[in-house]
């Protein structure tokens, strides 16, 4: 099908976006491409920095920060970790309760700093006493959408610092969050990138209590002359924290990321939204304004209907994008009865 500007083989009835982006056709060649050059030989180590330093820059462009102060990863929690050892011992760090693990595990297993669980729309009033929030944007769970602004005025006014992973945010969502200390984010959902990718946003005030946990060869101050011995001589900027690059998956990012960065994700986010909430109001819900559905329901009776979701926290969850159509939510709504 043919959605803002571009042409996606997804099938009828997927919504599982939340899970797996399906990458528009220039993003599926790119890697493809890439893939038939290896089988060639026709491939040398440094052709794929361009591809890194695109995808880079794009995600720098949809986070609202400069290039430089971006990181490079395979996953949320491998960055994630580069903010977790960074911390004191006895650090205090608020999470919210049924957040994503790739966001709290790096935290939690660190036995010398202590991990507080709160409902989501208490954080704000439970900021006081915590050296660090961390919370996904929007939870993978079931979408619900953090209220920004508020957690923004409690962390400013309790000096608590913010990691915000972006992850089921990017690529729908309207971003402004420039602001945080670390704002991380993996490729493979609504960015439509290869599984491989991810990066980390590191605001100038937070790069000395950051850590390069995973240092290696790429983290250099020149990856290609910084491949062999000491000393040791990281990068001054946010390539500090870099980890060697999975080559197609940003072969895919670089593409996929320019092509929603030339979005706008405005209407990207009513589309999605839209088709959200006309699924609740059919189903005599309350709107909630966010692009994924927790619903219960049985995924085997879904499955039988041809529509493709994820079961999350013992429901069925379904993630609208750009190329999903009120044609998805009638299936939906027919598979229910």
């Amino acid at each position: 099908m043919h959605a803002f500007g571009a042409d996606f083989a997804v099938p009828a009835g997927y919504l599982n976006t939340p899970s797996i982006g399906i990458p528009p056709e220039p993003v599926a060649d790119a890697v493809a491409e890439a893939v038939q050059r290896w089988r060639n030989g026709k491939d040398l180590p440094g052709g794929f920095d361009e591809a890194v330093a695109r995808s880079r820059e794009a995600f720098a462009q949809l986070a609202g920060v400069p290039g430089d102060r971006v990181a490079i990863g395979a996953s949320v929690s491998q960055l994630v970790a580069n903010v977790a050892v960074g911390l004191p011992d006895g650090a205090r760090v608020l999470v919210a309760a049924g957040d994503f693990t790739s966001v709290t595990f790096p935290f939690a297993a660190r036995p010398d700093v202590e991990v507080t669980e709160r409902p989501l729309a208490e954080l704000p009033g439970h900021v006081e006493g915590h050296d660090l929030v961390a919370v996904s944007l929007v939870q993978s769970a079931d979408g619900t959408v953090l209220d920004t602004e508020v957690l923004r005025e409690a962390t400013e006014a309790g000096g608590a610092a913010v990691l915000l992973d972006v992850t089921q945010a990017a690529g729908w969502l309207p971003l402004d969050v420039a602001w945080a200390d670390w704002v991380v984010c993996a490729g493979y959902k609504w960015l439509f990138s290869p599984r491989g990718c991810a990066w980390l946003a590191v605001h100038p005030r937070a790069h000395e209590r950051t850590r390069s946990v995973a240092a290696g060869w790429y983290a250099g101050d020149d990856p290609w002359t910084t491949v062999y011995g000491l000393p040791l001589r990281l990068a001054r900027d946010a390539r500090a924290f870099d980890l060697s690059p999975v080559w197609f998956a940003h072969t895919g990012a670089a593409e996929a990321l320019e092509y929603v960065a030339g979005l706008d994700v405005a209407a990207v986010r009513d589309h999605n939204v839209g088709l959200a909430d006309s699924l609740l109001a059919a189903l005599g819900l309350p709107p909630r304004g966010t692009a994924i559905v927790s619903l219960d329901a049985d995924p085997q009776r879904l499955a039988a209907a041809g529509l493709v979701a994820s079961r999350r926290a013992g429901r069925v969850r379904a993630g609208f994008h750009l190329y999903n159509t009120p044609d998805d939510v009638e299936r939906l709504l027919t598979a229910f009865g």
